[in-house]
């Protein structure tokens, strides 16, 4: 959920310059650009993390970050809606502002002003460097899942989310979406 302010920059610069900054910043492709998000989109950001965050944290696999939580993917800076590290890949919860390590799931959920460039280039990177990524988009009640070295396959409301970074983890793409009255 990358939208907002754009400023190009080294990834020094842009390092030293987000540490004096009250709001969330990514470096993508040499840009600072500010995190923003709507609250729908937030919504369904909190509904997968909490879904994550509960086995994670039942089955003690590892640590899960929120829409605050930062990553060093491929010297670049992001912050997934959702990320997900093992435990085998770091023992202990990680205190910098953008984790020195990628995430081995990042969830990023897209919202009307999100910049679909950026986007994909935060994909390919993240594949790169080996997280599975799910992108969901709300307004067409899909989730895109890209693992590394395959096609983006689409889920929709009568699919199951899985993945082998959490094992038995299932998650009904249905769940994510709140339901919405219809007008009367």
């Amino acid at each position: 959920m990358a939208v907002g302010i754009r400023q190009q920059m080294t990834v020094e610069a842009f390092d030293q310059w987000v540490a004096t900054q009250d709001s969330d910043y990514e470096y993508i492709g040499g840009e600072s650009v500010s995190v923003v998000s709507n609250n729908y989109a937030s919504q369904i950001g909190m509904l997968i993390g909490s879904f994550i965050t509960l086995f994670v944290t039942q089955h003690r696999l590892g640590w899960v970050t929120g829409a605050d939580g930062g990553y060093i993917v491929d010297n670049e800076r992001y912050i997934p809606d959702v990320g997900f590290i093992g435990v085998s890949r770091q023992p202990q919860p990680n205190r910098d502002a953008y984790n020195p390590r990628h995430p081995d799931l990042a969830v990023e959920v897209v919202s009307p002003t999100d910049d679909i460039k950026q986007l994909m280039i935060k994909v390919s990177h993240y594949l790169a460097a080996g997280t599975v990524v799910w992108v969901v988009y709300p307004d067409e009640r899909e989730v895109h899942v890209y693992r590394s070295g395959q096609g983006a396959r689409i889920f929709d409301e009568d699919d199951t989310l899985t993945t082998d970074r959490l094992p038995d983890f299932k998650l009904p793409v249905a769940n994510i979406f709140p339901a919405e009255k219809e007008s009367e």
